[in-house]
C-alpha cells in the first residue's frame, strides 16, 4: 500500500506551459501518473502533448476532471495565490514544488489553511512525493524509486534521492517517499507522515531525515517514543554548519542552542530511533536494523529484487 497517493490519484499541474511545469509533468505522465488536466491562464481549450486538457482555472479542471491532487509549478510571486485556488477547488493535496516563496507569503497561506483540514499542502521547495510504479507527483527522478515496504520522509530534496536508491539497491524498495522541503513555513510536516506510514499495512519500517534548524525533528522524535511500533532510522543534515549561518534551506538556521544537530541526535536516540551518522550508509543501516529484527523474530520488510543499473527513466 501506500501514503496519500496511489494509481488512483487524478493529478493536475498549474503551470503545466512554464519550462518547469512543462518538462516534469512530461517526465510525470512518461512515470504513468494519472495526468488529467493543466492549468495556464490564457491557454484553456488547449491541450499538453495533444492529450492532457488545459484549463484557464484550477476550478474549471476540478470540475470537467475530477482532479484531487496538483503540482504546482508556478513562479515564486504567484504560487501562494496558486495554493489558494487549488485550495478553493476543493483539490484535497497540493504539492508545491516552487521554490522562492516570500515567507510572509506562506504565512498568509498557512493561516487560510487552517479552516480548510480537508486540504493537505506539501511543500513549498519540496521536490513532491511518490509512490513507486503507481503515482510520481514532482521532480524526483523516478528510475531510482522501486515498490517496496519502506516509508522515506525528509527534508533534503538531494538526501530523499540518495536514501531512495540506497534502498533499491539494496532491494528493499520504498512504500512512498515525501520530501517535505525545508522552507521555515511549510505543510505537512514529519510527525504527519510517520502517522501514516504507522497506519499504512504496506509500510515495514521508515527513514526520516532532517535537517539543522527549528524542532520538528525533536517533536518527531518524540512521537516516534509515544507511538510507533515500525523501527525508524534517522539522519541529520548540516551537522557542521556554524551557530547563524544559513546552510542551503531557508529552515535550516540554527540560532543558538537550539536546532543544532546534536540536540536532534539526541532527542532522535532517547526515542529509539536508529541513527546515521554518514547519509552514504541510510540504505546499509536500514537494511542492517531490518535483519536483526528478522533474527529476533520481529519481522521485517519483505524485500523487492535487487535494483540493476538500467537506461534512467525520470
Amino acid at each position: 500500500m501506500s501514503i496519500f497517493v496511489n494509481s488512483r490519484t487524478r493529478v493536475l499541474v498549474q503551470g503545466i506551459t512554464g519550462s518547469a511545469g512543462s518538462f516534469h509533468a512530461e517526465r510525470m505522465l512518461a512515470y504513468g501518473t494519472m495526468l488529467v488536466a493543466g492549468v495556464t491562464p490564457g491557454r484553456g481549450g488547449t491541450k499538453f502533448q495533444g492529450v492532457v486538457p488545459i484549463f484557464q482555472s484550477v476550478w474549471q479542471a476540478v470540475l470537467e476532471t475530477g482532479a484531487d491532487a496538483a503540482a504546482i509549478f508556478v513562479p515564486p510571486p504567484f504560487a501562494a495565490d496558486a495554493v489558494i485556488e487549488a485550495a478553493d477547488a476543493g483539490v484535497a493535496l497540493v504539492v508545491c514544488i516552487t521554490e522562492g516563496i516570500p515567507v510572509l507569503d506562506m504565512v498568509k497561506v498557512r493561516r487560510y489553511l487552517q479552516d480548510k483540514p480537508q486540504i493537505r499542502l506539501l511543500g513549498p521547495n519540496c521536490p513532491g512525493l511518490i509512490t513507486p510504479g503507481e503515482c510520481k507527483i514532482g521532480i524526483m527522478p523516478g528510475h531510482i524509486h522501486e515498490a517496496g515496504r519502506v516509508g522515506v520522509v525528509s527534508r533534503s530534496g538531494t538526501l530523499t534521492y540518495e536514501a531512495v536508491h540506497q534502498l533499491t539497491d539494496l532491494g528493499l524498495g520504498q512504500s512512498t517517499a515525501v520530501g517535505i522541503g525545508g522552507d521555515p513555513v511549510h505543510g505537512t510536516d514529519f510527525i504527519d507522515c510517520l502517522s501514516r506510514f504507522e497506519d499504512d499495512p504496506g509500510t515495514d519500517a521508515v527513514v526520516m531525515i532532517g535537517e539543522i534548524g527549528g524542532n520538528e525533528e525533536e517533536k518527531a522524535a518524540a512521537f516516534v517514543k509515544e507511538r510507533m511500533s515500525k523501527p525508524v532510522v534517522g539522519f541529520i543534515a548540516g551537522r557542521t554548519a556554524p551557530p547563524g549561518k544559513r546552510m542551503g534551506h531557508a529552515g535550516a538556521v540554527i540560532s543558538g542552542g537550539s536546532g543544532t544537530a546534536d540536540a536532534k541526535l539526541d532527542a532522535m536516540r532517547a526515542a529509539g530511533i536508529t541513527v546515521c551518522d554518514d547519509p552514504h550508509l541510510l540504505g546499509r543501516t536500514m537494511k542492517d536494523l531490518l535483519d536483526r529484527r528478522v533474527a529476533c523474530g520481529a519481522g521485517a520488510a519483505k524485500p523487492t529484487r535487487p535494483r540493476l543499473r538500467s537506461t534512467p527513466v525520470s
